[in-house]
Parts: structure tokens; C-alpha cells; sequence
């Protein structure tokens, strides 16, 4: 149990946040992380829709045939 408490101090004592003492930059560093976490989530979740999936299927081959397309215009 003692341990256990010393763990808990420690991690609090080590991920404890003076919001006071933040710049603009940490804000807008932590602003520009929270809406990235945002955006990932909302891909993955545009992403693993099933009723996406016929729509994204349909553009699979797109990178691999653009590159087939340039390739036979350089030639």
C-alpha cells in the first residue's frame, strides 16, 4: 500500500500542470493537438463506416493509376 502511494505522488507531482504559467505558444500548441486528436477520430470514424466502404473501395486504385498515366506520358 505504501507503494502504492508513493506511485500516485510521483505521477501526480510529475504530470502536474501550471496553467498559469502557460504561454500563448503552449496554448496554442495544446489548441492544435486537441483538434488534430479531433480530426483523427473523425477520419477513422468516416473510415470504418461500413456504409463507406463501397465509396472508398471505388477509389483504391486511383495513386497506382495516375502513376501508370504519367509514366506512359513521359515516354
Amino acid at each position: 500500500m505504501q507503494g502504492e502511494v508513493i506511485v500516485n505522488e510521483f505521477l501526480r507531482d510529475y504530470f502536474h500542470t501550471d496553467w498559469a504559467a502557460m504561454t500563448a505558444s503552449d496554448w496554442l500548441g495544446l489548441l492544435m493537438t486537441f483538434i488534430t486528436l479531433l480530426m483523427m477520430v473523425a477520419l477513422y470514424w468516416y473510415v470504418f463506416t461500413p456504409s463507406n466502404k463501397e465509396r472508398l473501395e471505388a477509389m483504391r486504385h486511383i495513386p497506382t493509376e495516375e502513376d501508370f498515366a504519367n509514366s506512359r506520358d513521359e515516354k
